[in-house]
């Protein structure tokens, strides 16, 4: 499944790698792909939002599901 999150302090090249690693860490096979102009991220491959949502949240951002 496909999922998208709204991340408004990711700010930085810094913020996306970091953001990209923990999903990825959290969620193994997940395509992670940012956008830093709208500040969205959105993961493929996830069996469910809830996890990816929370790996975002514990590298330091809020994330917010967009429908």
């Amino acid at each position: 499944m496909s999922f998208q999150f709204s991340v408004p302090d990711m700010s930085c090249g810094h913020c996306v790698g970091t953001i990209t690693q923990a999903v990825q860490q959290a969620v193994p096979g997940a395509r992670v792909a940012v956008d830093l102009s709208t500040r969205r991220v959105t993961v493929e491959n996830a069996p469910a939002a809830e996890p990816v949502r929370a790996a975002i949240e514990q590298a330091g951002y809020d994330a917010q599901p967009v429908a």
